[in-house]
């Protein structure tokens, strides 16, 4: 079975975190009640779990278990 190429990882990683991200935002202004507060978090948050997510993917690529032939 042929496995996702970098691009398409990079891809899958950017529209995942978008949508991550603006939860966790919405999240922290709930909790802050600032905007400033809730887009610092959400930045932060961006970065770390997209560096996080690409390396679990790719990771998750090299292992056979569970992939269909």
């Amino acid at each position: 079975m042929k496995s996702d190429g970098i691009k398409r990882s990079l891809v899958k990683t950017l529209s995942w975190r978008i949508i991550g991200t603006l939860d966790t935002i919405v999240i922290a202004y709930l909790i802050t009640g600032t905007v400033h507060h809730a887009i610092s978090i959400g930045g932060i948050e961006l970065i770390s779990k997209m560096l996080l997510y690409f390396f679990h993917e790719r990771s998750w690529n090299k292992i056979q278990w569970g992939k269909n032939n």
